[in-house]
């Protein structure tokens, strides 16, 4: 026993330290988003900008403080919240497919918060982040029904159709209403695929504190939420409150994904892909893979923009469009395996 527990210390160990150095590479993937995009700013210009010095002009301090730091601290939070929530899907529904986007999550945030801003004529992020909360516990509810509707037992490929066909439905309505109202349009033409252009300090610190919540919840919920991925009969023996863990867990989700969709749109995949990833590469479990797909989604969100910033400059790709191409082959892979058997 003794031999046992300096076993999982050191392993816990091993996994800190790899933690911390994912997360300086986070750092560094934001300190590069800061130079990219269709006006190139050096790491001399970004280092006046930052601290006012007499060399930097106002332009640079602009583009720097006033645009660039915010966006890539928004795409850390949106990013992890993503990953975190995608992490607590797939153990909650024991479902490998599990992704706030695929599962309608997204979508159904995306909605709600297309009809405050189409027909409530709500335009800052505080006052719409509520649809999306409601949104996201309405197209959940809807996609487990349709998911347990019907003959034989509950799928991850049946819940996972039916996600896919919310996500599709409301997504043609979110572009319905943008069609009737030329305002919602113009407001929601590019925040409907998922994008980080044009957010500034004020939609960061309108979500953060819900994000925060949310990672919290995450994290005190992972050990309960591994028991509860090998079955509610198993988890119940280990003592673990099932039902409140899954009231807990989809409120964190509902946190996590509302305000990410509020911020940015329905970024889709990073939920599917980073836990896999983490599961792949460092093979953990409990804990750390939550802690691990909070910096996994940070960095793709990250690396996904900066990308978007150079494929078509001076223009830019939305970062959901980046994502949606890396994750749709991903999303066909383990479809095949889970319908083959193989997994």
């Amino acid at each position: 026993m003794v031999s046992a527990h300096a076993g999982n210390r050191r392993r816990g160990s091993t996994y800190a330290l790899w933690w911390f150095g994912f997360a300086l590479v986070v750092v560094l993937l934001a300190w590069l988003s800061l130079f990219v995009g269709a006006r190139p700013v050096s790491a001399a210009q970004v280092w006046d900008a930052l601290f006012a010095y007499a060399g930097s002009s106002d332009r640079d301090q602009e583009v720097v403080v006033g645009y660039r730091i915010p966006r890539a601290l928004l795409a850390v939070v949106v990013g992890g919240a993503l990953g975190m929530a995608g992490s607590l899907i797939q153990r909650l529904m024991r479902n490998p497919l599990g992704d706030p986007q695929i599962l309608g999550v997204n979508a159904g945030a995306s909605f709600a918060v297309a009809v405050a801003v189409g027909f409530l004529g709500l335009t800052s992020t505080w006052s719409y982040i509520w649809f999306a909360f409601a949104g996201a516990v309405a197209a959940m509810a809807i996609v487990y029904g349709l998911g347990s509707a019907g003959r034989g037992r509950m799928t991850p490929v049946r819940v996972t159709m039916a996600g896919v066909a919310v996500t599709a439905v409301l997504t043609g309505a979110v572009r319905g209403i943008g069609l009737l109202n030329p305002d919602a349009f113009d407001a929601l033409r590019i925040w409907e695929v998922g994008s980080l252009i044009g957010r500034d300090n004020s939609v960061l610190l309108a979500v953060l504190p819900f994000v925060v919540v949310g990672a919290i919840l995450a994290m005190s919920l992972a050990r309960p939420l591994d028991a509860i991925s090998m079955g509610d009969d198993l988890a119940t023996a280990m003592g673990v409150p099932v039902r409140r863990v899954r009231l807990l867990t989809i409120i964190a989700v509902v946190l996590l994904c509302g305000a990410a969709t509020a911020a940015a749109g329905p970024i889709g995949f990073v939920g599917l892909m980073v836990p896999h990833a983490v599961r792949m590469l460092a093979g953990v479990g409990g804990w750390w893979l939550t802690a691990f797909s909070m910096l996994g989604g940070a960095a793709l969100v990250l690396v996904s923009d900066v990308v978007g910033r150079v494929l078509v400059r001076p223009d830019e790709v939305p970062v959901g469009i980046v994502t949606a191409f890396v994750g749709a082959p991903i999303l066909v892979i383990l479809v095949r395996r889970l319908s083959s058997g193989t997994s």
